[in-house]
């Protein structure tokens, strides 16, 4: 197969993981060793999640296909690039935990659900609760007023308990 060619299909393929993905980051991993940049890798092995060091002139092509050529400006320099189709939470919050533990690695731009969003937007999302505590959070709210309303049902039938129990009291003491 031609260089051309080859180029093409590499081209091809990061375009179609950059509209497959939910959640795109564009990260600097200058002054990360071999040891820390697999440690982050073997972290970021989870399923939907890819994470690669790409050709800035291929990935340049495919934003342009896409209909992202604002992002080029911010991806000089070496990129090493954080695709996730599924959670865009999970990745992002490992990301910056192992920023916290090293120091070395910068979040420079992504893109996320097709918008594009800067590094303080991604750190926003890192802060994020997991997916599972939100959807507990979320079940916790819709479960709040049907509680308030057993609450009250059964307050009213106490109190009608109560009323007809006093009747009885005052019907056996006479």
């Amino acid at each position: 197969m031609p260089n051309i060619e080859k180029k093409q299909q590499v081209v091809q393929e990061i375009q179609q993981k950059l509209e497959d993905a939910t959640l795109v980051v564009f990260t600097d991993y200058r002054g990360l060793n071999v040891a820390e940049m697999t440690s982050l890798r073997e972290k970021l092995r989870v399923p939907g999640v890819e994470f690669k060091v790409l050709k800035n002139t291929m990935t340049e092509f495919a934003l342009k296909n896409i209909g992202h050529e604002d992002i080029i400006p911010s991806i000089f320099g070496p990129n090493a690039v954080l695709f996730s189709n599924e959670d865009p939470v999970g990745p992002v919050k490992t990301i910056y935990d192992f920023i916290k533990q090293y120091k070395k690695l910068e979040v420079k731009v992504g893109i996320l659900e097709g918008q594009v969003v800067g590094p303080e937007k991604i750190k926003a999302l890192a802060d994020l609760p997991p997916r599972e505590v939100l959807l507990g959070q979320v079940a916790g709210t819709m479960q709040a007023p049907i509680a308030s309303l057993v609450y009250v049902l059964n307050a009213n039938l106490t109190g009608l308990v109560r009323v007809i129990d006093q009747v009885r009291q005052q019907k056996e003491a006479s």
